[in-house]
């Protein structure tokens, strides 16, 4: 016999263990090459792993378990044809009936052996009247000085339990003891290795850097102008929409280039300035909020920008996104407004140094040339690290992409808005 030893593959630099998330098959399957057999979460991403060879898996790990990278998960038989559909059938119908039978037998046990037990039940609860405490709720009442008849008992035939005594010697806000009549379930979920690092990491910030945020409004009348004028063409020539991320990621490169320490990282005592955009754009995906990287942001186009974001936003939601996608930005832009968020303060992405964050789009008053309008606009909010930007700096910079956003034909496309959008 021909067995394979699969072991977890390393899923990036820096990561030594993972946790089988979900096997995707059975014990005793068998399986094709490629064929995905499991998702395992490390610390960054959700990945698929695929089997290596063909043949029948035998799983040597369970759901929820951490592996080291390198430990075998499970073992392949090679030299294990594969099941024929037609000479299968037969016996898989039949196995489902040879276990019917013993256990269909045993509720019919189960049922009847309480019979004898409730007969001695009954006869306890009959010592008791109707709504008579029990003798530990009636001590409780009698401290207390409660009357048993302005108590409703919540046992058999209105007994008063214990439970209930203690909830009148407690009475709530009016006078009168509340019962709770709805459901009390709970139920406990284990937390994904991503979910946990990441709340590692968003307490690890707020306890390590010293985070402020600085708010202004954009007004999107003019995005929203170029976009209803052009997003036809836009999508006709390029095959992706014209959304507003490519305007902010635009924005931000422009504001990264005249705020350099905006793009910058504290490294122990040293500062480290970055002369490229890598922009971490948030998506939210199956698995939790992922924050894919556009590389050298500030050389990409319009068109560049959406097709990329609609690639990675893709692959976030196919569980396809790898670790290498997702590390190395300098700059964070999260776009709460596509959940109807109005305000927010987010939390840096260590470890760089700065976060944008944008909102809902609402119809507002607003005064433009001693005049009263309606603007769709938009607040946006920008945390930093304060260790390493100062105020003038973060404010000059959300003051840099407000101007970018209230006015992207001047500032962003140099007064061309087609030669900008590249039609």
């Amino acid at each position: 016999m021909s067995v394979l030893e699969m072991k977890v593959p390393s899923p990036g630099e820096s990561i030594t263990e993972v946790e089988i998330a979900t096997w995707l098959v059975k014990d005793g399957d068998y399986v094709e090459k490629d064929q995905p057999i499991a998702e395992v979460d490390s610390d960054k991403a959700t990945l698929e792993l695929p089997a290596e060879e063909s043949g029948i898996i035998t799983l040597k790990a369970e759901e929820g378990d951490v592996v080291q990278v390198g430990q075998v998960v499970c073992l392949i038989d090679r030299d294990a044809a594969k099941p024929s559909g037609d000479a299968g059938a037969a016996p898989a119908a039949e196995a489902p009936k040879q276990e019917e039978a013993p256990k269909a037998a045993e509720p019919a046990k189960q049922q009847e052996a309480p019979k004898p037990a409730a007969q001695p039940a009954a006869a306890a609860t009959q010592t008791y009247a109707t709504g008579a405490p029990s003798p530990a709720a009636k001590k409780i009442l009698d401290e207390k000085g409660i009357d048993a008849s302005q108590v409703s008992g919540s046992g058999r035939d209105g007994r008063i339990s214990k439970s209930d005594a203690e909830l009148a010697a407690v009475p709530a806000l009016g006078g009168n003891p509340v019962s709770a009549t709805g459901s009390r379930s709970t139920t406990t979920t284990k937390l994904s290795v991503l979910r946990r690092k990441i709340a590692q990491r968003l307490v690890s910030v707020k306890n390590e850097t010293a985070m402020l945020t600085t708010f202004n409004e954009v007004d999107m009348s003019e995005i929203f102008r170029l976009r209803k004028q052009y997003k036809e063409e836009f999508a006709q020539k390029y095959g992706v929409g014209l959304g507003f991320m490519s305007f902010f990621t635009k924005a931000v490169t422009r504001a990264l280039q005249l705020y350099p320490d905006v793009n910058a990282s504290i490294d122990g005592d040293f500062k480290v300035n970055y002369d490229f955009c890598d922009i971490s754009i948030a998506v939210s995906g199956p698995k939790g909020l992922m924050v894919p990287v556009l590389r050298n942001a500030e050389n990409m186009s319009f068109q560049s920008v959406e097709a990329n974001i609609k690639d990675l936003a893709i692959k976030v939601r196919d569980g396809k996104i790898t670790v290498d996608e997702m590390t190395g930005g300098t700059f964070t832009i999260t776009n709460g407004g596509t959940f109807g968020s109005m305000l927010s303060t987010p939390i840096i992405n260590p470890p760089q140094s700065a976060i944008l964050g944008m909102h809902n789009i609402i119809q507002r008053p607003v005064a433009v040339d001693g005049q009263v309008v309606i603007r769709p606009m938009m607040y946006v909010a920008m945390s930093y690290d304060h260790r390493i930007i100062d105020g003038k700096e973060s404010v000059g910079f959300l003051v840099a992409v407000k101007e970018a956003i209230d006015n992207p034909v001047a500032v962003l496309m140099g007064g061309d808005e087609r030669k900008g959008l590249g039609l």
